[in-house]
């Protein structure tokens, strides 16, 4: 049998860490996922709203890095919760079990950098740079000399 399941979407809140009774770490969250279509009539897209749960180091880091708005790429498996509502009635939630979580966008450096690429933000050597020509730039990378014969790896 096959349960696998990747979604796509952005948080629509906070993760939210708790801790089991074994103090065991697991981070509930929603995401709001876009259909890749239209309704019906090809007007607006519709949105589906997935429960997801990651545990362990998993739902750490979810907790740690993710917050409302963030694109998220979740893979795992479904799976489905039977319980009672205060009324007694049987209910069922589904749910993606997250078993790996990825970013689905890069974060920003500052809101200057957010759309373009200037080498000095990266420690290049371009014209924008201001740093005089003979001035090593502030890495932890050294350039290597052209009377270098052998590769340092």
């Amino acid at each position: 049998m096959l349960n696998h399941i990747v979604i796509m979407g952005r948080l629509t809140r906070d993760p939210e860490l708790r801790y089991t009774q074994s103090n065991t770490p697991v981070a509930s969250f929603t995401v709001a996922v876009d259909r890749d279509f239209g309704g019906r009539d090809g007007g607006e897209k519709q949105t589906d709203f997935i429960d997801c749960s990651a545990w362990r180091q998993t739902g750490e880091f979810v907790s740690k890095y993710f917050r409302k708005g963030s694109m998220i790429v979740v893979s795992g498996r479904m799976q489905s919760r039977k319980w009672q509502d205060r009324d007694g009635n049987n209910r069922t939630s589904w749910e993606v079990s997250a078993d790996n979580v990825y970013f689905g966008e890069s974060r920003r450096r500052d809101e200057d950098s957010r759309d373009s690429y200037s080498p000095s933000n990266y420690g290049g050597n371009g014209a924008d740079n201001n740093r005089s020509a003979s001035a090593p730039a502030p890495s932890a990378f050294a350039e290597l000399g052209d009377d270098d014969g052998e590769l340092p790896f």
